[in-house]
């Protein structure tokens, strides 16, 4: 199957590395026009909007500020009239160990909350609103296995952050889906990330490759084509699921 997207107009959140830059530059090669977010590394985007440059626009927005992650999304529709497709994948997993103080405890909790799901609520909401006015749209949440499975001791607020984000997929989609709004989101296992290296550092390799029922850990680049998918509208009749891409590690 071939996807052009050349008629779409996607954001997608931390789009410098990982998995977020990966999905662009398949978007791009998809010929959608793509909004790249980053936050403090801008390298990534660079790139990408170095080899699209009609395709596509950089923009800056710290997650743990919401004020910014609403002047986002008024700066994209400056930029594009309108938005087709929302992805949030921007992310932070924060070690936060129930051995440190309240207050430290407390302030992570806080940001991973904030960047994890508040901004993908403030973006859904603008979102939500942007579809209504404008014939539909798609919002797809990339989350984790750790939505399902739950996480380590150091990662209650990521875990729990993350099921968040799937359940507020859930209700887009059963809430919105007359007004021609879809929404999915994808549950990564662990991903050869920067993110996911802080873990690997941690625990080991052995740990994080030891439940994959595949001889490689997943990469970036796998998840991309179901996001492409899912952007084109051939998988609408899926609204509200949850792919799991997580290399055989947890099957429900």
């Amino acid at each position: 199957m071939k996807i052009d997207l050349s008629k779409r107009t996607v954001l997608v959140t931390g789009a410098n590395s990982g998995i977020g830059y990966a999905i662009a530059k398949q978007l791009l090669e998809s010929n959608a026009s793509v909004a790249l977010h980053y936050n403090s590394k801008s390298d990534g985007v660079k790139e990408l909007h170095k080899q699209f440059p009609n395709q596509s626009e950089i923009f800056e927005a710290d997650f743990n500020d919401s004020d910014s992650v609403i002047n986002l999304f008024d700066d994209i529709l400056s930029w594009k009239d309108s938005l087709d497709v929302l992805i949030n994948n921007a992310g932070t997993s924060i070690m936060n160990s129930v051995d440190l103080d309240d207050k430290e405890w407390i302030n992570n909790w806080n940001t991973i909350m904030n960047i994890n799901l508040l901004a993908t609520g403030i973006l859904s909401k603008k979102a939500l609103q942007h579809f209504k006015n404008n014939n539909g749209g798609r919002i797809i949440n990339i989350a984790s296995r750790a939505a399902f499975r739950g996480d380590t001791p150091d990662y209650l607020a990521y875990a729990a952050s993350k099921a968040g984000m799937v359940a507020l997929i859930k209700s887009i989609a059963r809430g919105f889906g007359k007004d021609g709004i879809t929404a999915f989101s994808i549950a990564p296992g662990f991903t050869r990330t920067a993110m996911a290296q802080k873990s690997i550092d941690k625990y080991g390799e052995d740990f994080v490759v030891k439940d994959i029922a595949l001889n490689q850990l997943t990469e970036p680049k796998d998840i991309a084509p179901i996001v492409t998918l899912i952007c084109s509208g051939e998988f609408d009749h899926g609204t509200g699921s949850n792919i799991d891409i997580n290399a055989g590690s947890y099957v429900r």
